[in-house]
């Protein structure tokens, strides 16, 4: 019992011995680890100490660099100021001298004013001197003189404006000809066309005369119901074996015959098919219309055309102008304006782009009033062309002035293509009203004996009296005769006018 308890005060008396120890290296740790910790403040301090002091010289380094800057800055500035203060100064000098010289200038003209007036209240009386003397000497009064200086100086004038006009029109055509020649014939040879032009067919061949009565129907519901559906006129004759169909709108008259040709190659005719057959022939008509629109602008080059041009242009596959398919014209009036441009050095995109769209009119002209080439223009504006080539349109006929070289490439371009041989056919009677429009505009001009258009209208003969128009005037009637023409008619190519003054003496052998 006695060794367990020395045991148990053994133990206490180690831990408390354990404990003081702990105590006293724990103390001596602090201590050390205090001093460790001052050391390294007092380190910290001088650091930050010797930064702060580097910063200082750094900061005071870069102020007094952007005082130098701003200082030399300031330098330049004053000496630019006191260069431009230089100049002004000079240039008011010489502003001042300027003046001075003006002023002197200007008394010096209001000298020679009052000289010039001096001078003609001196010429005024001389002149009335020498009109005086001149009415004593002559005995007429100055208004006969002049009327008599007036009709010695008419045929002179006559003569020599009939001179003036002849070596003017021989420079002109000597230098002009050669190169409209050159231009045209570079044009015409690289645009190649077919002679014969496309004309629209309105019959339609039938298998047999007995189909006649079923296209009529029953008491003609049939030929009624066509009619009404596709607005033509559909006429049934004698005529064996084919129909025709009339009507004014090309359009509507292709939609009735590919809708006629498809009744007759089914058999089936009645109301209700003729809707049916007629309903697809507007899709096919409708499609091949937009397919010669976009084949027309591919061929001639231009892609950025507004649908709605396109779909018109296209129209104009189906429409005919003596004799002439529309759009293939237009492609030719295009690709002739196109090289012209080309050959005179111009950019031929705007040339090209008028010719095709010049005669867009005409696709809508059966259904609105006015000129094809103001209702082509409008179209053209609507849509968004440009200004240029919507005067273009508009001038190509001339109703408007033409103002630019585009509109007389235009309008030369569309002549060529109209006058080529095979281009175009003329009814008789429009034939011979031209014809008697070109004789009787020469006729009414005093001193014209007779007339005679020959070489089918494209050259006008004029027999003169020899006793009334001489060789001057001669001159001068051919031209006025020709502005006349060029004036008031519509024509094809060009009018030569030839005046023939022919004197005869007659005698007898007896």
């Amino acid at each position: 019992m006695a060794d367990i308890i020395w045991l148990i005060v053994a133990a206490v008396v180690g831990i408390v011995i354990g404990l003081i120890v702990m105590r006293v290296v724990a103390a001596s740790s602090q201590k050390k680890a205090q001093s460790s910790a001052q050391s390294l403040v007092e380190d910290a301090k001088r650091q930050a100490e010797t930064l702060r002091r580097e910063a200082d010289i750094e900061a005071k380094d870069v102020a007094l660099r952007y005082k130098q800057e701003v200082e030399a800055e300031n330098k330049e500035r004053l000496r630019e100021i006191r260069s431009a203060e230089n100049r002004v100064a000079q240039r008011e000098e010489s502003l001042d001298r300027r003046v001075e010289s003006l002023d002197a200038r200007e008394q010096q003209l209001a000298d020679m004013q009052g000289d010039i007036e001096q001078r003609e209240q001196d010429l005024a009386h001389a002149q009335d001197e020498v009109t005086e003397s001149l009415q004593r000497i002559a005995g007429m009064t100055p208004d006969e003189a002049k009327q008599e200086l007036l009709d010695t100086l008419k045929d002179d004038v006559a003569r020599e404006s009939a001179a003036i006009i002849r070596d003017a029109e021989m420079r002109t055509k000597s230098e002009a000809d050669k190169t409209a020649r050159e231009i045209l014939s570079v044009a015409i040879q690289r645009v190649a066309a077919d002679h014969a032009a496309e004309s629209t067919v309105s019959t339609i061949a039938i298998p047999s005369d007995d189909l006649k009565g079923r296209i009529i129907g029953r008491e003609g519901r049939n030929i009624r119901s066509f009619e009404q559906l596709t607005g033509t006129n559909l006429i049934i004759d004698d005529t064996p074996e084919c129909v025709t169909i009339s009507c004014f709108d090309p359009v509507r008259r292709e939609i009735a015959r590919v809708t006629m040709e498809s009744l007759v190659s089914d058999g089936r005719i009645h109301p209700a098919r003729i809707e049916e057959m007629y309903a697809k022939a507007t899709d096919l008509v409708n499609q091949r219309i937009q397919d010669a629109g976009e084949q027309a602008s591919f061929d001639a080059g231009i892609h950025d055309l507004h649908p709605e041009l396109v779909r018109t242009l296209g129209r104009l596959r189906y429409r005919t102008s003596f004799g002439q398919n529309v759009l293939n014209h237009s492609l030719e009036v295009a690709y002739l304006a196109g090289v012209m441009a080309s050959e005179l050095g111009l950019d031929p995109y705007p040339a090209t782009r008028a010719g095709l769209l010049h005669d867009l009119g005409k696709a809508v002209d059966h259904d609105v009033q006015g000129s094809h080439a103001v209702l082509g223009a409008d179209l053209a504006r609507r849509f968004g062309e440009r200004p240029e080539i919507v005067h273009a349109i508009e001038a190509h006929h001339e109703d408007v002035d033409p103002n630019t070289v585009l509109d007389v490439l235009i309008q030369a371009a569309d002549a060529i293509s109209a006058a080529r041989p095979g281009a175009r056919k003329e009814s008789l009677d429009t034939y011979v009203k031209r014809l008697e429009a070109l004789e009787e505009i020469a006729n009414a001009h005093e001193g014209v004996e007779r007339t005679f258009a020959i070489q089918a209208g494209r050259e006008v003969r004029v027999m003169v009296s020899p006793d009334i128009i001489d060789d001057a005037k001669s001159t001068v009637l051919a031209h006025d005769i020709a502005q006349e023409i060029e004036t008031t008619l519509q024509y094809p190519g060009q009018v030569k006018v030839v005046v023939v003054r022919e004197s005869r003496a007659v005698d007898y052998a007896k």
